[in-house]
């Protein structure tokens, strides 16, 4: 009888085979070849687990739209309901295969509500900063129990 392998499993095979291998680069500035093939067992375009924690980060938030060959996630507007009067939308873009913190780009867009009226309004650059590493720790995080 032949036992077939799952998808998962069949990927962590590959790594196990592959790891040892990626620390005989003597001095080559190369990136790892391990990340690379950590990033590309997957089917879609993008960083499986940049994807995969821009996802989780933002599930709070309605989605308008995502298309994970592209990279692009677009979120509707939300308002935290401990600030009715302020609400935020985000597209948050990834684009590369590799997991690395210039892979990753948020964008938000900030509006107050004046006199029932919606007004653009700036938005920190903090808010974006921290985004960003929410998910790009959420995304290590991911390859780390993934590898490990």
């Amino acid at each position: 009888m032949v036992r077939r392998l799952s998808v998962p499993a069949t990927a962590g095979l590959m790594l196990a085979a592959i790891l040892p291998l990626a620390a005989c680069g003597g001095g080559s500035k190369d990136r790892p070849k391990a990340d690379i093939a950590a990033s590309k067992v997957t089917t879609i375009g993008v960083n499986a687990y940049l994807w995969r924690a821009s996802l989780d980060t933002l599930s709070f938030m309605p989605m308008v739209q995502t298309d994970s060959n592209g990279g692009v996630i677009v979120t509707d507007w939300y308002a935290n309901p401990n600030t009715p009067n302020e609400r935020m939308k985000l597209t948050v873009s990834i684009l590369d295969q590799d997991l690395r913190a210039d892979a990753l780009r948020v964008a938000a867009s900030r509006q107050v509500n004046q006199n029932g009226q919606w007004v653009d309004a700036p938005v920190q650059a903090a808010t974006v900063q921290k985004l960003e590493e929410v998910i790009l720790t959420k995304a290590r995080d991911l390859r780390r129990t993934a590898i490990g």
